[in-house]
């Protein structure tokens, strides 16, 4: 007779092969007890001079996040306009071969590096300032959003969009009228959590002198101003806090 829970032993020996290479793994990074001690103890040191913060430069303090928040926003309105075009030749259920594949793989191009080394190619080639910011995060941005708008515009039902095109509509009024209806609300969620994504990563890309409250970051850590580093770290988590609710209304205001 056949068992009713029989073991699945190719599963398990796949289990076991994971964990024997984790160990090993875990042996070659050097990681150990004493380490681990030694680091929480400097950790809880450093975090005794962060501590209280100092507000006292809320000037610069404010002037950073202001530039990180227009970083953001510039940076996800670039990139939502370019990645729609971007999305729909991506998507194979309206796009031939052709077309979408090449797209398909400049979008894979953009998305393969971190934002962080194409901020520093960036600076690199047009130099220090918001503008390099803004076109690293565009670029991350167009890896982002066109890949999640493709993969949308491949999930619509293509009889709406059949029968736009049976009244006898043009290439525009068929995206008009049978596309952009079936996948507007969540085109809007992908870019509310773009601009979520892009005020956190505008606040990193400044560390390596791409603008931004990053900049300033980096600055106050070279000087060991800790209390000052805890001040600003306060504000990027209030700021993302307030970000997150007024992205939550307006998903909720549009639904």
């Amino acid at each position: 007779m056949r068992r009713a829970f029989a073991p699945n032993w190719p599963a398990r020996i796949g289990l076991f092969v994971l964990a024997a290479y984790a160990v090993w793994a875990t042996s070659q990074l050097g990681i150990t007890g004493e380490r681990l001690a030694t680091g929480l103890g400097e950790g809880g040191r450093f975090l005794a001079r962060m501590w209280p913060p100092d507000f006292s430069r809320w000037e610069l303090l404010l002037e950073g996040l202001v530039e990180s928040m227009q970083i953001a926003v510039i940076s996800t309105v670039l990139g939502i306009i370019l990645s729609l075009p971007l999305g729909l030749m991506a998507a194979r259920n309206l796009s031939p071969a052709w077309l979408s594949a090449p797209t398909r793989g400049f979008i894979a191009v953009c998305r393969s590096l971190h934002y962080v080394i194409v901020a520093i190619l960036f600076v690199k080639a047009i130099g220090f300032g918001a503008l390099a910011g803004v076109a690293a995060l565009t670029v991350a941005s167009l890896g982002f959003v066109a890949k999640l708008f493709a993969e949308a515009i491949e999930e619509i039902s293509m009889k709406q969009v059949e029968a736009v095109r049976a009244s006898g509509a043009g290439p525009a009024a068929v995206l008009l009228y049978g596309v952009l209806p079936q996948v507007a609300s969540r085109f809007i969620g992908f870019s509310l959590y773009q601009l979520d994504s892009n005020l956190r990563n505008s606040t990193l890309v400044g560390i390596v002198g791409a603008g931004g409250i990053g900049g300033t970051l980096f600055a106050a850590f070279k000087r060991f101003d800790y209390d000052f580093v805890a001040a600003i770290l306060l504000a990027i988590i209030a700021l993302i806090f307030v970000a997150e609710i007024v992205a939550g209304r307006i998903r909720a205001a549009l639904q």
